[in-house]
């Protein structure tokens, strides 16, 4: 089981100098992030590797954020962890992992509804109507207190047929037909071509701050990922995939 490393001003240093140090013959790297990351993480993740042969990067692990944050609290063998909120970070933090969180994107909900929009929603006040069916994640994940803060700046209270544990979840049931509407992130409803986006008034004021740490003091790999997602290359993989800047 992983030792927890206490808060070092290595991966501080690591960002303000631009680099990190050599990793080792035979390294390898395990990154847990944020299901809502994964199509730029994949892309980041890939370029990575390409850059740096003499580590060996495993494939990404996704989920909802708190989920990540239970198994890395239990041992689960990451590296890198990249959080769709900065309290689900601090789970992890505050038992001694890692160093100090950087955020490095930001992102806002939406509603999504499937392609054609059958049930005629157009704005939150709609999810009340008789027969309409909603999805969201859970609360205790960043998508679902991201979405339970959308609807409340919207004056609605609606009882959703089911609460997921990640946003691919969510995103899955609108895309087969399963639920009328759902709330996602704007990135993933961008990448979906099956849903449409309904951005409700006050959606730009709900935003969910990223942040991404190196689970081990002196992984070499661990904080050269890091760095490479704080750079001006993994900024543009981002924006490329419509996060915001930190």
């Amino acid at each position: 089981m992983r030792r927890p490393a206490f808060a070092t001003l290595g991966l501080v240093a690591l960002v303000l100098s631009g680099c990190a140090g050599s990793p080792s013959a035979e390294a390898s790297l395990r990154v847990y992030a944020a299901a809502s990351l994964q199509g730029a993480f994949d892309d980041l993740a890939a370029e990575f590797a390409a850059q740096h042969p003499e580590i060996v990067v495993e494939p990404v692990v996704y989920d909802g954020s708190s989920t990540l944050a239970t198994q890395i609290v239990e041992g689960a063998p990451a590296d890198v962890f990249a959080s769709a909120d900065e309290r689900t970070m601090a789970v992890v933090v505050d038992v001694g992992y890692g160093g100090e969180p950087v955020v490095f994107a930001t992102n806002t909900p939406v509603l999504i509804v499937p392609e054609g929009n059958p049930a005629g929603i157009s704005e939150p006040a709609d999810l009340v109507a008789p027969g309409v069916s909603f999805v969201r994640c859970a609360d205790d994940v960043p998508c679902g207190s991201a979405a339970r803060t959308l609807l409340e700046h919207a004056g609605v209270e609606v009882t959703p047929v089911s609460v997921e544990q990640n946003v691919t979840a969510v995103l899955t049931k609108v895309v087969a037909g399963e639920a009328d509407a759902g709330v996602v992130y704007r990135t993933d409803a961008a990448a979906e071509e099956r849903v449409e986006a309904i951005t409700p008034a006050g959606a730009a004021e709900v935003v969910n701050r990223y942040p991404i740490v190196a689970l081990e003091a002196g992984d070499a790999a661990g904080e050269s990922f890091v760095a490479f997602v704080l750079s001006d290359e993994g900024r543009s993989v981002l924006e490329s995939a419509g996060f915001g800047a930190p």
